[in-house]
């Protein structure tokens, strides 16, 4: 980024304009060091539907976006199918990218992506960035400063009766790329691997009990769609600093949990926020032996409180831009997103083969969001 981009606000283009783009849209526009200068779709009167609802001046197709001048960085929320196709137009454009997740569905065509951003000198960021909400931030300095101890062991469960039962168009959600592993697996993992580090090998079991489904709301309620993929996954996985985790993944349960997050450490266990949230509860709670006696055989919880300003998806954005300026990493990055992709394959593999599966990548330390971030102050 050259002086003059350096002391400007960073533009945006927004390609894509589905339902996950009225959230994004709301929060960039809200953000003093943003400015969301061109929106584009496949279907442009929809991106002008978007860009007069939010005051942004340019709108049109992808390619409009991509040779908009004042686009510094593209957010890139089009289908998972071609999210690397877009990401490398962007690049080759001379554009930052951020994309929804998953970065990629194919191993290769990711570390290629990667390859070109670096041969570029561009960056490239990917959600969730659930990670930098004050949830996980808050979460992530109380482990550091000793809250449970040392890590040891994660359980984290996402089941519900699936997406068939509320989304009015719900086949690509049990589609190759999709179903619950890879569509909600980017926020549990990626939480995980903020907190804990990379994992080094998976095993896996899945299921498939309705090769068809049947769309149960909207204008196509009655009709039936293949299931693709398992529509159950029960993942371990094993942390490279030694730590190892259960992990349930289900479209097919009666019983609806989800966002259950627990570390436990070896001075107590931690519950912590749904992934797919920017906020929620985070306690502690600690082995009986360190109670006095008058408490034992209940357990307390200790309540730790958020830390930092709540906003929403976007935030991961921002953050890419004030690095950019302040020649920082940024934190949600490409690296991330790449290896969680590699560990969901990864556990894709194991679940057709049986077989426990080495994880070839890796990714440094994921850091902390800088001390005093306030995404509503203008810094640029």
């Amino acid at each position: 980024m050259s002086a003059a981009e350096a002391t400007r606000r960073l533009g945006v283009g927004i390609i894509g304009t589905g339902v996950i783009s009225q959230t994004y849209l709301e929060n960039l526009t809200s953000f003093p060091d943003i400015d969301v200068v061109a929106v584009g779709d496949l279907v442009p009167e929809r991106a002008r539907a978007k860009a007069e609802e939010f005051s942004v001046r340019a709108w049109g197709t992808a390619a409009d976006v991509l040779a908009n001048p004042e686009v510094d960085l593209v957010v890139n929320l089009t289908i998972p199918a071609v999210h690397v196709a877009v990401s490398r137009a962007a690049l080759e454009a001379g554009k930052h990218v951020w994309t929804e997740k998953p970065i990629g569905l194919d191993r290769d065509a990711t570390r290629d992506l990667l390859a070109l951003a670096d041969e570029r000198g561009l960056r490239i960021g990917a959600a969730p960035d659930t990670l930098l909400g004050p949830g996980f931030q808050t979460a992530k300095r109380a482990i550091a400063d000793g809250a449970i101890g040392t890590p040891l062991f994660v359980q984290t469960t996402f089941q519900t009766q699936g997406p068939d039962a509320w989304h009015p168009e719900p086949a690509f959600l049990f589609a190759n790329g999709a179903g619950p592993l890879l569509d909600m697996g980017p926020y549990y993992f990626s939480a995980l691997v903020s907190l804990l580090g990379p994992i080094d090998a998976v095993a896996a079991r899945g299921s498939r009990p309705q090769l068809e489904r049947t769309i149960r709301t909207g204008p196509r309620a009655g009709e039936t769609f293949p299931v693709e993929v398992p529509s159950t996954v029960q993942v371990l996985t094993s942390f490279a600093g030694g730590q190892h985790g259960t992990h349930l993944l289900s479209f097919d349960s009666a019983l609806e949990r989800a966002g259950v997050v627990e570390i436990h450490g070896s001075e107590g266990s931690m519950v912590l926020p749904d992934p797919n949230m920017f906020s929620g509860r985070i306690a502690v709670v600690k082995p009986l032996g360190s109670i006095s006696d008058a408490d034992r055989g209940e357990q307390r919880w200790i309540e730790i409180p958020e830390q930092g300003a709540l906003t929403g998806r976007g935030i991961g954005v921002l953050d890419m831009a004030r690095a950019i300026a302040a020649d920082r990493p940024h934190i949600a990055t490409g690296e991330l997103g790449a290896h969680v992709l590699d560990v969901m394959l990864s556990a894709q593999d194991a679940a057709a083969s049986g077989e426990t599966v080495r994880i070839s990548s890796t990714v440094a330390p994921v850091p902390l969001l800088p001390e005093g971030f306030d995404p509503f102050a203008r810094t640029l």
